[in-house]
This record gives structure tokens, sequence and C-alpha cells, in this order.
């Protein structure tokens, strides 16, 4: 049943009569009461909109979506008392340029927050991935240099993620620096670590960098990963085919442990990844070994012959 209608009390009773067993209300920023003055969108207009539905639901057992608008930014538009007022608070993500769509529980009054659903769109819509674990990898060529998986943690799920890193000759006076899909400035900065630590000479070479599939990372844990695929790249030697990496690289090019370690490492295991390239002491509460203290570490066991 469709609605078109923006004044309250036309939406409750008309409620009042259909009983439905869920209300969507598009949008909130929209909706006002008759009895203020205050124009749609404000603050005294979108909490006492909020209020009343919110006792309808508890009071009629009706669940009810409150939609609202997001700024440039992707965060809720508007006064930060929606957000205080309902019970959970997701967002649904997604470039609509790509195939896949991230659904995120922010708050949840009931249950664990930072929940994360993956869907796929399909002729008929969106379809829920029932294991995005690799969905994010696609069928990409282990064979080539420059690639690197990081077993990434969006939420309390990991994902296993590749990242490109593009070395080549620069015919520019000052070499370009390129990052798509994770902060520009981790890429400066952990370039800078390298040609500190281990000699490396990138002032007569652009690079690129960029998370694949379409996936925005902002976890320290892509620190290594990334510094794997740019001396991949630099080298032209691929990884092994089935390797993963995470860790944060710090500024004296130590490797330093990330949040879920064991859940990382328990996932990376369970979808057959080897060699796994983490932290030292970093996972199993420290037990676990063979783990890497620092990049140089990092280049001596990845690519012993350069």
């Amino acid at each position: 049943y469709l609605l078109a209608e923006t004044n309250l009390e036309d939406v409750l009773e008309s409620v009042n009569e259909l009983k439905p067993d869920v209300l969507i209300v598009d949008s909130i920023q929209t909706l006002y009461n008759g009895d203020l003055t205050t124009a749609p969108g404000s603050v005294g207009q979108v909490k006492d909109c909020t209020m009343a539905l919110m006792q309808l639901a508890k009071g009629q057992g009706i669940t009810v979506f409150v939609i609202g608008h997001v700024n440039k930014e992707g965060s809720i538009a508007g006064p930060k008392v929606l957000e205080h007022m309902v019970d959970t608070v997701i967002s649904l993500e997604g470039d609509r340029r790509q195939m896949f769509r991230l659904l995120r529980v922010f708050k949840n009054r009931f249950g664990p927050n930072e929940e994360l659903l993956v869907f796929r769109m399909g002729e008929r819509g969106m379809q829920v991935v029932d294991d995005p674990s690799t969905f994010f990898l696609g069928a990409r060529d282990a064979s080539l240099s420059g690639t690197a998986v990081v077993m990434a943690v969006d939420g309390q799920r990991p994902l296993a993620v590749e990242v490109q890193a593009l070395v080549a000759r620069t015919f520019l006076s000052i070499p370009r620096r390129a990052a798509l899909g994770f902060d520009a400035n981790r890429l400066h900065l952990l370039l800078a670590v390298l040609e500190k630590r281990l000699k490396l000479n990138f002032g007569q070479v652009d690079i690129y960098a960029k998370v694949g599939g379409g996936m925005r990372l902002q976890e320290p844990g892509l620190d290594l990963a990334l510094v794997a695929a740019v001396l991949s790249s630099s080298y032209d030697v691929p990884l092994p085919e089935k390797c993963v990496l995470w860790g944060e690289v710090d500024l004296n090019g130590q490797v330093r442990p990330v949040a879920a370690q064991d859940l990382r490492l328990s996932q990376a295991r369970r979808l057959g990844f080897e060699p796994i390239v983490y932290p030292d002491g970093g996972a199993g509460n420290g037990k676990e070994k063979g783990g890497i203290a620092t990049i140089a570490a990092l280049q001596q066991r990845l690519f012993r012959r350069q």
C-alpha cells in the first residue's frame, strides 16, 4: 500500500485503519506535524514526528523504517536527535556503477552493531551474497606482479580483498602518486618508509595503487599488503598464489598488530591461504609463530633474490 502524504496526522490515521505489519516512511525530513509552526526537516519537526512514529511502533507492534537523507560524505543529514531516538541505524552503501551493495549496522539497541551484509545487484534486484569472504577477489590472476591479498575486517566480518600497485617509469619532473579505494596519504607515508628503511629509490617512477572490487578500506591492516604489492610491482615478481597479508606499518618500518588478529587468521586458514603473513606475536595471544616484525623481514621472505 502506498500513501502519498506528508502530514503526520493523516499518516497515523491511515495506519490505524490499515494496521500494517511494516511501515516505511520516506523520508522523515518531509513529514510534518500541522500543530507545529516550524518547517518540515527542522529539529522540532523531526523530533516530534519520530516520537509519534516510535509510540506507534511500540504501542501497536508495527515495525517502522524511517528513511533519512544523507550528505555527500554518506553521513545522516539533519539533526542528530534522529539517530538518538531510533533503536537501530542501518546504512545501505555502494556506487551505482558497482554490482554490490553493503548494508551496515551502526547502532543496535538490542544486539551487536558494526554488522555487515553484502548484496549483489542482479536482474531481479539485490541478492544476498551468502559467503562474501572472497567475493571481492573476483577472477584475479595471481601470476601477475603488483597484486596482493589483504585479509581485511569490516565490522565483524573478515573479507579477502585484492590490493593492486603499479610502479612504472616516469617522464615527469615530479612523479605521480595516485590511490583509489583508500587514503592517498597512507600511500605517501608507506613509500617514504620503504625508501628510508629498504634503501629504495622511487624518485624516477610513477606509483599507482588501488583496492580491487570497488571496495574502500580505512583500516590499518591494509599497510602490509600495500607494501607487498608495491614491492612486487617494483621487482616485477608476483607473490605466491595463495599468499595473504595484514598488518600496520609504522614510520620505523616495524609491523604492528591490528584488531581481530585471531579472526583474520582463522578465516585465512579456512580459505586455504598459504603463506599467511602477519605481525609477529599478533595472533593467538602471541603463541602463533611465523609472523614478521619488520618490512625488511617481509622483503627477505617474499623477495629473497632481490
